[in-house]
Formats: structure tokens, sequence, C-alpha cells
């Protein structure tokens, strides 16, 4: 089954993702993970956890999270040669170039201001391209 990974400490932020892919049918199942590390954990199968297999067509990543913030847990995404080439989303509140710049610098595929909502929002290009990609 195709999946997303949502890397997200804030459950309204979280139950407003589900929404939106319910709402747009994406046609993947969104698995979810509180920080950084535990989403680490999820992908290589670490800490008592089977590893997501097929891995996720796309991450979802929170900037701000406890234990392991977003930017730390991209450059191991980016660093582990089999999750490297994963499109990562940002999804944050932080609209500042400094942040944007970073993410850039780290490959992330698109930059999106929360909350995570395909219909409306400042980062409208993103959020569609997010969308064309999942529903490819």
């Amino acid at each position: 089954m195709r999946s997303v990974l949502l890397v997200e400490d804030d459950v309204f932020d979280t139950m407003t993702a589900q929404k939106s892919f319910a709402r747009f049918s994406v046609p993947h199942t969104l698995r979810t993970a509180f920080n950084g590390e535990e989403a680490l954990d999820i992908l290589l199968g670490r800490n008592g956890e089977e590893p997501l297999r097929p891995l996720p067509e796309v991450i979802l990543l929170d900037l701000n999270m406890p234990r392991m913030n977003g930017f730390d847990f991209l450059e191991v995404l980016r660093a582990t040669p089999e999750l490297a080439d994963i499109p990562v989303f940002i999804t944050t509140t932080s609209g500042l170039d400094i942040d944007r710049a970073a993410a850039a610098r780290l490959g992330v595929s698109g930059y999106i201001l929360k909350p995570l909502d395909f219909a409306s929002g400042d980062d409208m290009a993103d959020s569609l391209s997010l969308l064309e990609k999942l529903l490819k």
C-alpha cells in the first residue's frame, strides 16, 4: 500500500492533514510520527518498530518538534542512502526566509505553511504540487 509519513507533534495539525487527505481522497495510507527520532524508527525499523515498507512516497515534515527537530531529521535522512531520495515537504508555521533557505539546502520538494490544507493558504503552489505527487 502506498503511504505518506507525517512527522508532526501537534495533534490538531495531524487531524487537519488527515481531513485534507480524506477530503481529496488521497490514495495513500497516512502514517504519523511525533518527532524525527520516531520517524527514523519507523523508516529504519528501530526500537521495536516494523520498518515502513514500501518506503513512503512523500514525507510531510514539521520543523519545530521535541527530541529531534525537522532540520536534524532531514540531515540524517539525506545521509542515509536508502532514504535519501524520499521527497520531503516541510509543513510549518515558520515563514522565515532563513528556515526556507536551510530547508532548500537539504533538498526539500516544497515548503507549506500550516495548517496543511490543499484548498487554501499562501503556499498554494507547493500544496498543489504535493497533491499532484500524491495522486500519481
